[in-house]
């Protein structure tokens, strides 16, 4: 009877740890949510776990050693301590079950398409999405899926989307032009036909949106982006509940791609400062985006925090946060000319095609993200020549006018 009272008491001292641990905060998840703790070397910080093999059987036990998911831990192509405490601290920071971390972001989505998808099964995919996505869709075709375009607007992507539709992606915030999606709405949509909501977040981050509390089956990441923060690491997330992991794991370890330790580590290096960059890149990309709506050089700016912009009020009503980001996209009025002799001339931002990091990084989407778009659909969605996307990173915005200015 004792053991009985003893062990209830443990299962609600349990219960009200857990209740602790779910009403953290984002910054205190962002640096605890990892879990790890050795309690014999007082070890609170992620070691790196360079290893391929593990001792499957306990000596003390005889039994197989497991991780939290009750999985054998044997070899790291499955499950990888550094990883699956960046995993951990992922799923805490979406607000949602689990997650698993990939060695690229096409990765992660190359294990989204093979897990979810089969013969004559139809994929939606927004016009105005990162066009690798869209090509490695379209190759699946010789497999007998099918790929749709549609959208880029909210109220378009809400109409194409029929019972047909197994699968479809979205952003958060589009790339380049930085549309707002009401993600909400699509996952309505979804739910009444039976179709599965992708949605690829890394341009919001979970700073500001998280996608599963929206409806969305699963959450996407580029954790190149914001969330590793330094233009250092390459690497890809998908989140989502119990289920779909377990199924998306056992396709990751088929496939292989799970995410090196030593890139997860250097990840959750970067987490504990996560919000912090993005709040300084937010606040300094939307006063680059008002100076350049001043300049006779630019024919148009593209970012959602302007007053100006359509999807402001958006923005607003889903973000968590008045941050919109810190990519924003402007248009010159030299032309494909400028465009170049811009990214010849800047001293500080660099041209290339990444994002997030604590540089600036300038990019011509036509020739980076866009490039593997059809040339219809570029069109269609305004993507040319005179187009720049330009990343803000952690200088001093004063610095950054003065370069854009020099340059422009």
């Amino acid at each position: 009877m004792m053991a009985a009272t003893n062990e209830a008491n443990e299962e609600t001292e349990s219960k009200k740890g857990n209740k602790c641990l779910a009403s953290r905060r984002f910054t205190t998840d962002s640096i605890h949510g990892h879990e790890y703790y050795d309690l014999k070397l007082g070890l609170f910080k992620v070691p790196i776990y360079m290893t391929a093999v593990w001792e499957q059987f306990d000596k003390n036990t005889g039994e197989p050693r497991r991780t939290d998911r009750n999985l054998d831990l044997k070899y790291s192509r499955e499950e990888n301590i550094t990883v699956n405490s960046l995993e951990k601290a992922l799923s805490k920071l979406e607000k949602a079950e689990d997650s698993l971390a990939f060695n690229s972001g096409m990765s992660a989505l190359s294990a989204v398409y093979l897990a979810t998808l089969k013969v004559n099964d139809t994929i939606l995919i927004s016009k105005e999405s990162y066009g690798t996505t869209q090509q490695l869709a379209s190759h699946m075709e010789k497999f007998g899926i099918k790929t749709i375009l549609a959208g880029p607007e909210t109220e378009e992507l809400i109409e194409s989307i029929n019972d047909s539709v197994k699968l479809v992606i979205v952003e958060t915030i589009t790339n380049p032009l930085l549309k707002v999606i009401d993600v909400a709405a699509v996952a309505k949509r979804c739910t009444e036909v039976g179709s599965k909501l992708v949605v690829d977040n890394t341009f919001a981050s979970p700073v500001i949106f998280r996608p599963q509390e929206y409806g969305a089956s699963m959450t996407l990441h580029s954790l190149t982006k914001y969330i590793a923060g330094h233009n250092d690491v390459i690497g890809g997330s998908v989140t989502s509940n119990k289920e779909t992991i377990k199924d998306l794991w056992d396709w990751r370890r088929k496939l292989g791609n799970i995410m090196n330790p030593f890139e997860a580590f250097l990840i959750i290096r970067s987490l504990p400062t996560l919000k912090l960059r993005f709040t300084q890149q937010s606040k300094t990309a939307k006063i680059l985006a008002e100076f350049l709506e001043d300049n006779s050089k630019i024919k148009e700016v593209y970012y959602p925090g302007l007053n100006s912009s359509p999807y402001r009020s958006i923005a607003d009503r889903i973000f968590s946060e008045r941050m919109y980001g810190g990519v924003l996209s402007f248009k010159l009025r030299e032309g494909k000319e400028g465009v170049f002799k811009f990214f010849k001339e800047t001293k500080i931002i660099k041209s290339s095609p990444s994002l997030g990091g604590t540089e600036s990084l300038a990019t011509s989407p036509v020739l980076s993200a866009a490039s593997t778009m059809a040339p219809e659909v570029q069109k269609e969605l305004g993507i040319t020549e005179d187009l720049i996307r330009l990343s803000v990173g952690l200088e001093d915005v004063e610095d950054l006018k003065e370069d854009i200015e020099q340059a422009l």
